[in-house]
This record gives C-alpha cells, structure tokens and sequence, in this order.
C-alpha cells in the first residue's frame, strides 16, 4: 500500500468534518471577542500626597535626640530592610514593611549605635508584637530604646550611655 491508497479516505473524512473545524474556530474568535469587551479598564491610581516625615510627637522626639546626642548622626523612619536581611522572601516577609522611628549612629560610620522607638496610644494592647519587634532586631545585635513619652535629653543622654557601655563591653 502506499499514501494514494489512503487518499480517497482522507478527503472524504476532510469533506465531512470541514463544517465542524470551520465553526470550532469562528466559536473559538467569538469567545476571544467577546471576553475582550467584558475587560473594563482599570480605575486610575489614586494621586500620592504629600505626608510628613514625622508626627508631632516623632518631631518632638527628634529635637531632644539632636540636643541630647550632637555627637551623633540621628536618622528618621529607617526601614528594617535596611537594617536586617535574610536568605529566604518568606523571612524577609516578617520585617521588611516594618520602620523604626530613630537611629542613633556613628557620624563618621554610619554604624548604627541604638534604635529609638516611640510608643504612642496605637501601641496599646500591642505589647507582645513590639516585644517581638524588639527581638528580632535584639538577635540581629540591634539595641532598642523603647519610650512611653517623650524623654528629656538628660534621660536620652543616660539612657545612650548605657547602651555604648554595653556596646564596649561586647567588643572586647
């Protein structure tokens, strides 16, 4: 037998399938169509404004860290992707939408000497997630400051002197 055997038998199969091929793919046009005009257009993004850096409070905050700490760089809203990393996205996942208020860092270093964070009435009722906050970055080798209010700078500059004691005696 060779392909001319076969012939008669395709052309025949093509002349009576050929109805069913032609309305598969004008079916197949019309759903394409169709679900394209369902698509309505996105909504437009909402226009960012403009937002303080800092509350009232964090400001306040702020001008007792400069004056109790001049020696020191005092950075603002540092996010804890900046301050800790991690192999995996789902570790990553636990910090990386997260801010600490204040750093307190070396000027000429840039080294991050202690982490301020500022409590306000959002925190109540939060105390086992800040504790958990706190740690994570504690593990990391982060020292963390965590006010109530706003401190005087008397108690910022005790407070700092503590911690850098602290820091020396982990050094050696």
């Amino acid at each position: 037998m060779n392909f001319a055997d076969f012939a008669p038998v395709g052309l025949a199969l093509w002349k009576a399938l050929w109805p069913v091929a032609l309305l598969t793919v004008a079916a197949f046009l019309l759903v394409l169509l169709l679900s394209k005009k369902k698509q309505t257009p996105p909504p437009p993004l909402e226009k960012p404004v403009f937002k303080p850096l800092l509350t009232r409070r964090e400001q306040g905050m702020f001008a007792v860290l400069v004056e109790a700490l001049p020696e020191y760089a005092i950075l603002a809203q540092i996010s804890f992707g900046a301050l800790l990393n991690a192999k995996t996205r789902a570790a990553r996942n636990r910090f990386d939408r997260k801010i600490a208020d204040f750093a307190i860092c070396n000027k000429k270093t840039a080294e991050v000497l202690a982490l301020i964070e500022l409590d306000d009435s959002s925190h109540r009722g939060k105390e086992a997630q800040d504790a958990a906050r706190d740690d994570m970055l504690n593990r990391a080798g982060y020292t963390v400051l965590r006010y109530a209010r706003v401190p005087s700078a008397a108690e910022v500059r005790a407070d700092m002197k503590k911690v850098l004691a602290h820091l020396k005696r982990q050094r050696r």
